[in-house]
């Protein structure tokens, strides 16, 4: 019997549905590996640029907007809020309960903000060339590189915090140029496969241009076409 998506889906569809896979992949490893898990988040971040690439080149379908913010779940709201959570219980003194309750309060949130975010970018930014709050992606790709560049526990979970609030903020974002998604997806693949190369440079600089797009853009940076979600 023939499957529903036969025809309706797109080359750009796939690859997002990947990402989807990936991400639960990231969940499932996170407990084992959580360093791997950020290897993978950062995987289908650059799966997220790449099927925005070829939406543009081979065209989009019908499904290929919902798809994207569903997938976006899985890799960049539920995988990192994971591995945020089971490093904060991990390596945080959990002998007070409150910290105990922060622990798991704060990926939650991030959880729950990461789904409002990606339902009012399907519904009122798709299309523009900007999109209000800051995007899920480069939230996750922050946390992923953060970790893997070496940054204690407590900035984590206290990151974690700020991108909760920051997903659902007034402020406008626009999207990257094709070219700088490329590099940065470039940068990505190296933080990906060389993680503790040259004292993990690869990672330190992305978490270096991905703070600097989160802080500058708003005010610095203008294009006409990309992807955000």
């Amino acid at each position: 019997m023939r499957p529903r998506f036969k025809g309706h889906l797109s080359v750009a569809d796939v690859v997002t549905a990947t990402n989807a896979g990936l991400g639960f992949v990231a969940a499932a490893v996170a407990s084992l590996d959580v360093q791997l898990a950020a290897r993978l988040i950062l995987l289908g971040a650059v799966l997220d640029a790449l099927d925005g690439l070829l939406a543009r080149r081979y065209g989009g379908t019908a499904t290929g907007e919902y798809l994207d913010s569903l997938a976006d779940v899985a890799s960049f709201g539920v995988a990192p809020a994971l591995v945020v959570a089971i490093i904060a219980r991990r390596q945080l003194a959990l002998a007070d309960p409150w910290l105990t309750v922060v622990t798991y309060a704060v990926p939650a949130a991030f959880v729950m903000m990461a789904v409002v975010r990606l339902g009012m970018y399907t519904a009122y930014d798709t299309g523009n060339a900007h999109t209000e709050g800051v995007q899920t992606t480069l939230a996750a790709t922050l946390l992923a590189a953060g970790l893997l560049a070496g940054l204690p526990p407590f900035v984590l979970v206290a990151a974690t915090a700020l991108f909760t609030a920051l997903m659902v903020v007034r402020v406008q974002y626009p999207d990257l140029l094709a070219r700088d998604a490329v590099l940065m997806g470039v940068i990505q693949a190296l933080a990906i496969f060389l993680p503790d190369a040259y004292g993990a440079v690869f990672p330190k600089v992305l978490l270096a241009a991905a703070v600097g797009y989160l802080v500058l853009a708003p005010r610095f940076y203008w294009r006409r076409e990309g992807k955000r979600s």
